[in-house]
């Protein structure tokens, strides 16, 4: 990348001294945050402040799935500036429409429109808003584990312990999906776990009511809540039990979408089609923010005649529609989500699958694509996980090693670019290898 960055000392002084003085940080408490600069990045890599260039087994929010700085996307935006900075949601845009197509043409047969919107959370809270108004129902059911954003509907659908300081929202119940090891239903098989989640399921169903429930909402591999991989029938058998009770279905792609697991989208390994899918991060990267819903046909229809009661201001943006165009085109162009499949097929899969046999402090290796856990316990027979401090001295030799590493609680998160070459995804997981030894793992 080769910039000089003494000349620029002052400035990136000025930049920590600015964050620290007025930028207010999410999911942080304020007073003792010690933020890292950084100044670019190139494909699976980023420069830090400091001159340092790490490997990136992040993504950031895992959403940069084509990598930095990527030069088609830079520039569509670019030329989608120079033609027309924003427009209104009222009015029809080609870059608004190519976009739609373009992430259309992704879902399964019969899914042709695209509401967008702002990012993730604002997706999954539209999806819910389509749901209850299509069936005229109130609640929402999801998983323990899960996480589908940060506003008001979106955080109280959230399983974990984000939802429990900003739960307001109305009609949310929470049951268990399949996690094999950690069953909450004495499994023993992934076939016996999917049966009796299913089951599980279907008495949550019964007992609240199917009348009263609008959709089932699930992630189709969830992800911050550990990368736990569903049994292969599993949303099948979602889907059946949802369409004998006339339930929705809505799939979370947020985070499993646009290449992550090596598929357009997660649930194309699944075989199964909802009703509402919602969708965010990879479809451009997070270049310029944006998400969406993309509705059935029948979802759809139902608003031919009736207004639909949600809005945005910046409901698909210019400079995020030329993003999303420039992705979605790369992507397909230089064949990424074929690399990212192959890369957790040949790559990480065996890499750190071999990690387990040499560090008895993981308890499982779990993923697909570019989307694999590492679930790190203190003991294999008791799984109690691994204390907070060594998790975080784990992270703390990478930064040494120059691998930034993703950690929820005992879980090693490994998600980098879907760019990522067979080397550079070598080489990350030898640090990661060399941080567990540090680290006493």
């Amino acid at each position: 990348m080769g910039h000089d960055l003494s000349q620029d000392a002052e400035i990136w002084d000025d930049a920590y001294k600015l964050d620290r003085a007025h930028v207010f940080h999410s999911w942080h408490a304020q007073r003792n945050l010690d933020p890292t600069e950084v100044v670019t990045g190139h494909g699976v890599w980023l420069k830090y402040g400091d001159g340092r260039e790490m490997l990136d087994f992040t993504s950031q929010q895992v959403n940069v799935n084509i990598g930095y700085q990527h030069p088609k996307v830079i520039e569509g935006i670019k030329k989608q500036a120079e033609l027309l900075c924003t427009v209104g949601p009222d009015y029809a845009n080609l870059a608004r429409g190519r976009a739609a197509s373009l992430v259309a043409r992704r879902a399964p047969e019969g899914f042709d429109k695209v509401f967008f919107t702002n990012a993730g959370a604002d997706a999954n809270e539209n999806a819910m808003r389509a749901a209850r108004l299509f069936t005229g129902r109130d609640k929402i059911l999801s998983s323990y584990r899960c996480y589908h954003g940060n506003t008001g509907a979106a955080i109280s659908a959230t399983g974990d312990w984000r939802r429990k300081p900003n739960d307001y929202s109305r009609g949310h119940v929470h049951f268990f999906t399949p996690y094999l090891y950690r069953s909450e239903f004495s499994a023993t098989t992934q076939e016996e776990e999917c049966e009796r989640a299913l089951a599980h399921l279907e008495h949550v169903i019964q007992f609240e009511g199917p009348d009263t429930i609008a959709a089932v909402l699930l992630e189709s591999v969830p992800g911050t809540a550990g990368i736990i991989i569903p049994p292969k029938d599993y949303f099948k058998g979602v889907r059946e039990i949802t369409k004998k009770y006339s339930i929705l279905m809505i799939t979370d792609e947020v985070m499993a979408g646009f290449g992550r697991t090596g598929f357009w989208f997660a649930l194309d390994d699944y075989d199964y089609t909802p009703d509402i899918i919602s969708f965010a991060k990879g479809c451009n990267s997070g270049y310029v923010p944006a998400g969406g819903v993309i509705m059935s046909d029948p979802v759809a229809h139902r608003f031919d005649d009736i207004v639909f009661p949600g809005g945005l201001t910046y409901s698909g943006h210019p400079l995020a529609m030329g993003a999303i165009v420039a992705t979605q085109e790369a992507m397909e162009e230089e064949h990424i989500v074929d690399n990212a499949y192959t890369i957790g097929k040949d790559v990480l899969g065996p890499q750190l699958t071999a990690l387990y046999d040499k560090h008895p402090k993981i308890g499982e290796v779990r993923g697909k694509g570019v989307f694999w856990a590492v679930e790190m316990v203190a003991d294999r027979t008791t799984k109690e996980p691994l204390d907070d401090a060594t998790m975080k001295q784990i992270v703390a030799e990478g930064d040494k090693r120059g691998l930034i590493l993703g950690v929820h609680n005992n879980r090693i998160h490994v998600t980098p670019p879907c760019v990522i070459s067979a080397d550079e995804a070598t080489q990350g997981v030898e640090i990661l290898d060399q941080m567990l030894t540090a680290a006493g793992c």
